[in-house]
Parts: C-alpha cells; structure tokens; sequence
C-alpha cells in the first residue's frame, strides 16, 4: 500500500484555499477545522491513505473497522470569500519519511484541484497559556494579512513541527503560498479555546462569517478539566509505592 487519495466526488472549486487541521499539540488544528467543516457545511469528497498512519483500526457503534484516514471536504463559496478545501484525519504519519510523503501527496492533490494557498493550523505551546495566535508564512503579503487580522509573528527560530511545519515547507517547491496559524495553548489537554482564538484570525483573513459561540460549552468545560488537573500534584503521584496501601487515580 502506498500513500493515497481515494476520490469519491468530483468537483471543481475557483482557487480554492487549502486548510489543514490534523491531529497535534491540544488538537487545535482538528478541533478548528472540524468545527469549519460542521459549520459551513462543508461536503466530503476524497479520503486519503497512508501506510504510516497507525497501524491499528478503527471501530464504530456498529462493529464495523475502517482504518485510520485523512478526510478532504470542500466547500464553495457566494464570492465574498473563497472556496476552500478542508482537511482532517484520525492522525499524523508517524515518521519522518512518512509525513513527507503525506506532505508531498496532500500539496499535489490541492494543486490539482485549483489551489494556490495553504493554511494550517495547530497549537503553540506555552507554559502559561494564552490568547495569541502565532503565525509564520512563505508570503509577506499572507503574514501582512494574519496580522492585520490579529496574529502575531512567531519568534526567531521556532520549529513547527509535523504536517503544519512540512506544507509550508513544500508548497514552494509546488508555487503555492502558505501559513501556518498556532494557537497559544498549555497543551496538557485538547483545547477549543486555543482552536476559537485561531478561528478568530482565519475567518477574518479569509472573510468568512462563521458563528464561533459553538465552541463555548466545549471551552467551559475544557477550564473545569485543567482546573481539577491543576490540584494533582505530579509528585504525590510518581512517589507512590505500593506499601502505602493507595494508588495513584488516574485520567484519561
């Protein structure tokens, strides 16, 4: 098995954006674009398959496996904005050679399909948290346009690390501009906050008028989680020794 995409509708798109948003740091790249996809009712038209995605597989309510899968949804727009195509997954590749070629076949797809500009999306962390989202482009025109939309620019010599780094690496060698937007997150847990605050700056970049209230409940509770993960102490917890006759409770 090779990497690939397995088309399932064909569709033609005007230049469309490219917006990545698979699994990383808090899942703020998944959680942003999953929430785009259900709120501008995003259709899917093409999955993609890699032999270093996990190798595990995945069962529903019903019984029945898939195995682990990228997901490609497009959506067109009324011409105040522009049409998009929006990608989320079950994974990251799990090795260097392989998010290359995940990289490499996600860019090529876009490209065929008309795009000219990548976004991704994921998390930055901090040790305190925060509202920022950082962002670094291949394009001085996308950066002057994130910012004006409330970004900020990521410092000297930060990675970015994974798919988010990797498709703006490529997509100079494919002629497509691109920027990656991070938001500020402890990354001790997924984080719709950190996801909200990117969706801010995407939505005003790209014009789009998205109601993002959905994500307050998930936010709320997010606060609740970190705040009782906050009276544990990590110590009490790897001093523990099975003579005490207690052990550690643990969360998932």
């Amino acid at each position: 098995m090779r990497t690939h995409v397995k088309l399932l509708k064909r569709v033609r798109l005007r230049s469309p954006v490219l917006i990545e948003g698979l699994p990383g740091l808090a899942l703020v790249g998944r959680l942003s674009v999953s929430y785009l996809v259900e709120a501008l009712g995003a259709e899917k038209f093409a999955e993609l398959y890699s032999p270093h995605f996990p190798y595990y597989v995945i069962v529903d309510g019903d019984g029945h496996i898939r195995l682990p899968k990228g997901e490609f949804y497009y959506w067109r727009s009324d011409g105040r904005a522009p049409d998009l195509i929006l990608m989320v997954g079950d994974s990251q590749a799990q090795t260097s050679e392989g998010q290359y070629e995940v990289a490499t076949c996600v860019l090529e797809f876009a490209k065929k399909h008309g795009a000219k500009t990548v976004i991704t999306v994921g998390g930055y962390r901090t040790e305190g948290g925060g509202h920022r989202v950082m962002c670094a482009s291949t394009s001085k025109e996308l950066l002057n346009m994130a910012v004006s939309a409330g970004a900020t620019v990521s410092p000297l010599g930060s990675p970015i690390v994974g798919i988010a780094g990797l498709l703006l690496g490529l997509a100079s060698f494919t002629g497509m501009d691109a920027i990656c937007l991070l938001g500020e997150t402890r990354g001790h847990i997924p984080d719709p906050g950190a996801a909200k605050n990117v969706l801010r700056v995407l939505t005003s970049m790209l014009g789009l008028e998205v109601d993002l209230s959905g994500l307050d409940k998930s936010i709320e509770e997010a606060r609740e989680i970190e705040e009782a993960l906050s009276g544990i102490e990590l110590e009490e917890v790897l001093e523990w020794r099975p003579e005490r006759g207690r052990g550690p409770e643990y969360i998932f």
